[in-house]
């Protein structure tokens, strides 16, 4: 398999593509072309679990690898650290839809099921190009994908990990997840700004030959830990095929029915790669973007702009959505565009000049062929909080329920019955407050911090407070670091000196 640079760049192989992070070009790694899976070797997984079901499918995005490593390294992602049997379990909702819960590792958030893996998979493609230096893995985070990345990494031999966050853009135990994360190759800054901001900095810094040259003088080599990254788009395509096999095995669908899934979106990665799965046989339905009040992805599905020219930027509950510029959206426009690297090029300068892009006819026809998208507001995201909890008997999180109110709305609109799926991306102690407030009221955390509202949710709900929250208030902060956006690589190098 030949992995292709968005912006028509040179091509190279999956465990290159991991490696580098990103294309020379600034482009970013896809497929040229997508493994077929027969619907006899989708059923054949239910018969396996997690790992099996993880090699199957990654051996096939992943040919460059050797069977004993991948499994070697899909064994050390999932064979420990999280708190289900099934690692992704599928749970029924109320009667009227299914939860794929994926927030049952060592962050509680869905990133880590890509990147518990993807330190097997960068050190085993160091290796195999020969590569001696440290591999430096730079991360913009909005909240989730911080923490599991400094986990994931964790006094990984070869590797050291620096992430950066908005500085007022992450919930409490987000931050303190982050900054008091131990080990010897780990650095957090908080960054003056919106993870817009961050995010921009990073993808600067990776285009800075200057930059490059100083990191290569102190032997190090950069790559990345953000979706951006390949090695964490592809591990996220075995949790749909998963989520399929489970729905065959308690006979919630017979073999060839299409899923929907209603995925809540911020930086397309995790909608994107079931669209991945859809390519490579996977029986995908409708893909239902489901967004915050940060809706430029409702925006684009529904008109073909993408713009973020005036406007307004949005601080929610759901942090990890706030976000206006979605990187992954590039591998979506490549394909839409039929892999013209120049078209997508060119958006892309569109949007970096001018603030925004527009599709045509033909594209926006593809697109909405395959999307719908929607997005939910503050209130509607705390009423289905506290609705799914009364009705459902069913504790979610603020991102979970953006997913769960723009699924029910999608069916109301459209009269889609489907079977559906809601991607439920962390777990509701992570945003406890919220959580809380949604349910007992605006006063329930008067006069409370975020872990006495964790307690109290605890209390009411008959659920326990996981351990990864209730020892976070006695942890020693490690990284203090803040910078402003502009100082982002000078903050980097202070790091490392």
């Amino acid at each position: 398999m030949r992995m292709l640079s968005t912006r028509g760049g040179a091509a190279s192989g999956p465990s290159l593509a991991i490696l580098r992070g990103l294309a020379d070009d600034g482009g970013l790694y896809v497929p040229e072309s997508f493994p077929s899976f027969t619907l006899r070797e989708i059923e054949s997984l239910q018969e396996m679990d997690y790992a099996g079901r993880a090699f199957a499918v990654l051996s096939r995005f992943l040919p460059d690898f050797d069977e004993p490593s991948l499994r070697a390294a899909i064994a050390g992602a999932y064979g420990t650290g999280f708190d289900a049997p099934e690692i992704a379990p599928v749970r029924a909702v109320g009667g009227w839809a299914h939860m794929l819960e994926l927030w049952h590792g060592p962050t509680l958030a869905f990133k880590d099921m890509a990147l518990q893996l993807l330190p097997h998979l960068l050190t085993y493609s160091a290796r195999k190009h020969g590569e001696t230096r440290e591999v430096f893995i730079l991360v913009a985070t909005s909240g989730d994908t911080g923490k599991a990345a400094l986990e994931g990494f964790l006094d990984v031999p070869g590797t050291r990990c620096c992430v950066f966050y908005p500085r007022e853009g992450v919930s409490r135990a987000q931050r303190l997840q982050m900054v008091t994360t131990r080990g010897g190759n780990t650095h957090v800054i908080a960054v003056e700004g919106n993870f817009d901001d961050a995010q921009t900095g990073v993808k600067r810094i990776f285009s800075d030959p200057d930059f490059a040259r100083e990191m290569d003088a102190q032997g190090r080599v950069l790559s990345s830990a953000n979706s951006i990254n390949y090695g964490r788009l592809v591990p996220q395509i075995v949790y749909y095929f998963s989520a399929y096999a489970d729905l065959l095995s308690r006979g919630a669908i017979r073999p060839g029915d299409a899923v929907n899934f209603c995925v809540p979106t911020g930086n397309f990665g995790d909608i994107l790669a079931a669209d991945y799965a859809r390519m490579a046989g996977l029986p995908v339905g409708r893909l239902i973007c489901a967004s915050n009040e940060n809706n430029v992805l409702t925006d684009f599905i529904t008109t073909g702009v993408y713009t973020v020219r005036g406007r307004a930027f949005h601080k929610t509950t759901s942090p990890s959505m706030d976000i206006l510029i979605s990187s992954n959206l590039e591998r979506l426009l490549f394909d839409l565009c039929g892999c013209d690297g120049a078209r997508v090029t060119a958006l892309m300068g569109d949007l970096s000049r001018e603030g925004r892009y527009a599709i045509d006819g033909g594209m926006l026809g593809a697109l909405q062929a395959r999307y719908a998208a929607g997005y939910a507001d503050q209130s509607a995201v705390r009423a289905e909080i506290a609705r799914a909890w009364r009705e459902d008997g069913c504790l979610m999180d603020t991102h979970t329920a953006v997913a769960s109110a723009v699924l029910r709305d999608y069916r109301a609109r459209t009269g889609d019955d489907a079977p559906a799926v809601i991607v439920s991306t962390a777990s509701a102690y992570k945003f406890g407050a919220s959580v809380l407030e949604a349910i007992a009221g605006p006063d329930a955390c008067d006069g409370l911090d975020d872990f006495a509202c964790c307690d109290k949710l605890s209390a009411l709900t008959g659920t326990r407070v996981p351990e990864q929250i209730a020892s976070l208030p006695t942890l020693p902060v490690r990284h203090s670091a803040v910078c402003r956006r502009e100082e982002m690589a000078r903050a980097v190098l202070d790091a490392v000196r």
